[in-house]
């Protein structure tokens, strides 16, 4: 009895062939048939009834920066043919999306190795084979197609779970994402457009103390709005005293005219003439000749007309007579004189004018100074903008 175990196990029976396998189906096949269709059916109902969730997303295809066109002129124009997606960016954008390397950059992310019936009849499959099977799966479930007159390509994905879904699409828009700056932008413009930004900082800031330091010392701000507005005040300047001296040359002439004018006029004129007789003198001289006449006809009744003393009364009435007629054809003449308006006129108005003579002399040096002084402080603040729009 002890070497009864040792025995009975050299002579065991061996593990079945397949033929022996295949034998024993053949004779049950009744069973082997309903058993699989059942199994096949409830695969089938589970397949096409099960639970499943499905995630969307959408992408939009934008332009990226278009190069500026390299021409001889100084405002080229903008190729904007280039600025459009047409529907050969869409397809590349949809290929992209369906790389096998972010597929399976996907798989891994998100542990999708070991999600199919089929992974428990392959134990020794490495893992690298796993993953790509695993990305061909996942590459039947993605759904990827361009939305139709329109910049936007769907992108849909089923799962049993919707965590793992939701997942799914974001490892993928963000995989995406880096593979699409990867294939659109040259390896290093990152790092060089971040140097060059450095650099412009670095600049920038040197600028900004050069400019603090100019503004300091020579007390400008904005030169090149106070050279405008200096510039400005030059124009009004010389435009006033262009016409000042418009004015100063009228006002010389006026004085001029006003001074001859004045050499033409009397200073005073006759505003009154009265001429009457002397009435005393002649009513003196008519009492003398009448008593002449009378001692006449007296020395008549006792002399002839020859006598000697009526002779010379006779010389003596015609001398009073004469007298009577020379006082008649002279009477006497009074003049009024007073000043002459003309004259007094012409003497204000030259006066007025000398006085705005002065005045324009005067306004006309000053105006003169400023503009003088306005073209100094526009030729210093346009050498100092010239000095700061270098900073």
């Amino acid at each position: 009895m002890p070497d009864e175990g040792p025995t009975r196990r050299g002579l065991d029976p061996p593990a079945p062939t397949v033929r022996e396998l295949a034998m024993v189906m053949f004779r049950q096949r009744r069973v082997f048939v309903c058993v699989s269709g059942l199994i096949l059916g409830i695969a089938l109902l589970y397949a096409f009834t099960g639970t499943r969730y499905q995630a969307h997303m959408k992408i939009m295809v934008r332009p990226g920066r278009a190069d500026a066109v390299a021409t001889a002129r100084e405002n080229a124009p903008v190729d904007t043919m280039r600025m459009a997606i047409t529907e050969e960016d869409l397809n590349s954008e949809v290929e992209l999306l369906k790389d096998d390397e972010i597929l399976r950059k996907v798989v891994e992310a998100n542990q999708l190795t070991g999600r199919d019936w089929f992974h428990f009849l392959k134990p020794g499959e490495g893992r690298a084979a796993a993953i790509e099977r695993a990305a061909r799966r996942l590459a039947g479930k993605l759904r990827v197609e361009t939305v139709k007159k329109t910049n936007l390509v769907a992108v849909n994905y089923r799962s049993e779970d919707p965590a793992v879904a939701a997942k799914v699409l974001q490892s993928l828009a963000t995989l995406y994402l880096e593979k699409h700056m990867a294939v659109h932008r040259p390896v290093g413009e990152f790092q060089f457009f971040e140097q060059q930004t450095e650099v412009s900082r670095l600049q920038l800031e040197e600028a900004k103390q050069n400019l603090l330091q100019f503004v300091s010392s020579h007390g400008v701000i904005a030169a090149a709005q106070q050279r405008d507005l200096a510039l400005q005040k030059l124009s009004d300047t010389e435009a006033n005293y262009q016409q000042a001296q418009v004015e100063l040359a009228e006002t010389e002439r006026r004085v001029q005219e006003l001074k001859q004018q004045m050499t033409t006029l009397q200073e005073r004129t006759t505003t009154q003439v009265r001429i009457a007789d002397n009435p005393e003198l002649l009513k003196a001289l008519k009492s003398s000749l009448l008593d002449l006449e009378l001692r006449r006809t007296q020395l008549l009744t006792r002399f002839e007309p020859n006598h000697r003393l009526v002779q010379e009364l006779d010389r003596q009435i015609g001398q009073a007579k004469s007298a009577i007629a020379a006082e008649m054809l002279a009477p006497l003449r009074d003049e009024t004189t007073d000043k002459n308006p003309n004259y007094e006129w012409a003497k204000s108005q030259l006066q007025q004018a000398e006085v705005q003579l002065k005045g324009l002399e005067a306004k006309a040096a000053a105006t003169s100074r400023q503009a003088a002084a306005y073209r100094s402080l526009a030729r210093q603040l346009g050498e100092d903008a010239f000095t700061q729009d270098s900073f």
